[in-house]
C-alpha cells in the first residue's frame, strides 16, 4: 500500500467506520471483516459490517456475526450506516459489482476515504488505499500483514486469530491451496494469539446436517459425470434438485472439490440452476487456470485454481457450452501438473 502514512494518520483519531464483502460472503469475506472490526474496535473506532446478502450457516459460531446487517433485508439500517462512515473498508472484492446496491450507495459518498484490502486478479482502482496481493491465499492473510503495516500487531488476540484463521482454512481448502512459506509463518503467528486449531476444523467442516450429506451423495452419485479425455468433471444441480433438499446459501459449499481428488482430474466444475442465472464454480489443480475460462467465456472470474461464472442461457445449454470449449484447453490441461 504506496500510501499507508495516509492512512495511518487517518487511523490515528476514533472514526465511524463500516466494513462491506462481496455478495454470497464465504469464509474469508466474513473472516476478514470480524477479523478487522475487532482489530479496529480496540484501537477506538466504531465499526459496522454491511454485507450485501446473508451468510451462510456454518459461520454462525463466529464473534460478532449476529451484528452484521444484511443491506439486502436491513436496507434502511444499512444506508443510515454509511451514510454516517468516515471510512470505509472494501475486502475480498476488487470491483463494484460485486456488492450490487451496496457499491451504490458507497460511491455515492464521493468525498470518504474507502480502503481496499483484497487477493484477486485486476482489482479496479475505486478506492482511495489499495492494497491488493493476488499471491496471497486469502484476504484473511492480508489483514494480518495490514495490522504489521499500520502497527497494530501487539493488538491481535484468540478472538480476532479466530476469525482470520477461518477464512485462511476455507480458502486454501485446509491448507490444500495457495500455500507459501509466508502463509505458514501467518498461520504460526495466529496460533500464538490462542487459536485452537483443531477446535476451529471441527466448527467449520464437522457441522454438517444430514440433508448435507445426502446432497453431496446425490451429486456423487447423480448428477457427475466424468470427461476422462479433457481430465474434467462436471457436476450440476437443478431447480428441482435445489427444491427437492431444500438447499440455502452455503450448502452447497466445498462439494465441487470433491471432483479434484480423482486421480486424473485437473479441472473441475460445479453448474447450479439459479432461478434467473446458472452460476459455475470452477476448480483446478496445478498450473491450469480455470480463471481465463470464467473471465473469457462466463463473465467472471477469481484465482488461477478456484473462479466462478455466469450464464443465462439455460443450465443445458450452459453445460453443453462448457463442454464445446474443453476441446481448445485439451493440450494444456493434458501438460497441466
Amino acid at each position: 500500500m504506496e500510501n499507508i502514512h495516509e492512512l495511518k494518520e487517518l487511523l490515528s483519531l476514533p472514526k465511524d467506520i463500516v466494513i462491506t464483502t462481496h455478495r454470497n460472503p464465504d469464509g474469508d469475506a466474513i473472516g476478514s471483516a470480524l477479523g478487522l472490526r475487532h482489530l479496529l474496535e480496540k484501537n477506538s473506532h466504531s465499526v459496522k459490517i454491511v454485507c450485501p446478502s446473508e451468510y451462510p450457516d456454518f459461520l454462525n459460531w463466529m464473534p460478532g456475526v449476529d451484528d452484521i446487517i444484511i443491506y439486502d433485508t436491513e436496507t434502511e439500517e444499512g444506508n443510515k450506516e454509511i451514510e454516517k462512515a468516515d471510512l470505509f473498508f472494501c475486502l475480498d472484492f476488487n470491483s463494484l459489482d460485486r456488492i450490487d446496491k451496496t457499491g451504490e450507495a458507497i460511491m455515492a459518498r464521493k468525498d470518504t476515504k474507502k480502503v481496499m484490502i483484497d487477493h484477486h486478479l485486476y482489482p479496479e482502482p475505486f478506492a482511495d488505499f489499495i492494497m491488493s496481493d493476488t499471491t496471497a491465499s486469502s484476504t484473511c492473510e492480508l489483514i494480518v500483514d495490514f495490522a504489521h503495516m499500520i502497527g497494530w500487531i501487539r493488538d491481535m488476540d484468540q478472538t480476532i486469530g479466530n476469525c482470520l484463521f477461518t477464512g485462511i482454512l476455507t480458502d486454501t481448502g485446509s491448507f490444500r491451496y495457495s500455500t507459501s512459506p509466508k502463509l505458514y509463518r501467518v498461520v504460526a503467528e495466529l496460533i500464538e494469539t490462542g487459536v485452537d486449531d483443531y477446535k476451529l476444523q471441527d466448527l467449520i467442516f464437522n457441522s454438517m446436517r444430514e440433508k448435507h450429506l445426502r446432497l453431496l451423495g446425490h451429486c456423487l452419485a447423480n448428477r457427475m459425470e466424468i470427461l476422462d479425455e479433457y481430465h474434467t468433471g462436471i457436476i450440476t444441480l437443478t431447480k428441482d434438485d435445489y427444491a427437492r433438499f431444500d438447499i440455502q446459501r452455503g450448502d452447497t459449499e466445498g462439494i465441487v472439490n470433491y471432483l479434484l481428488r480423482l486421480k486424473n482430474i485437473k479441472m473441475a466444475a460445479f453448474i447450479t440452476e439459479q432461478p434467473n442465472i446458472v452460476k459455475l464454480s470452477l476448480r483446478s489443480k496445478g498450473d491450469f487456470s480455470v480463471q481465463e475460462i470464467a473471465q473469457k467465456h462466463f463473465k467472471g472470474g477469481g484465482h488461477r485454481n478456484a473462479s466462478g461464472g455466469a450464464s443465462f442461457i439455460g443450465l443445458r445449454n450452459t453445460v453443453k457450452k462448457f463442454k464445446s470449449l474443453l476441446p481448445n484447453y485439451k493440450e494444456a490441461l493434458e501438460k497441466a501438473e
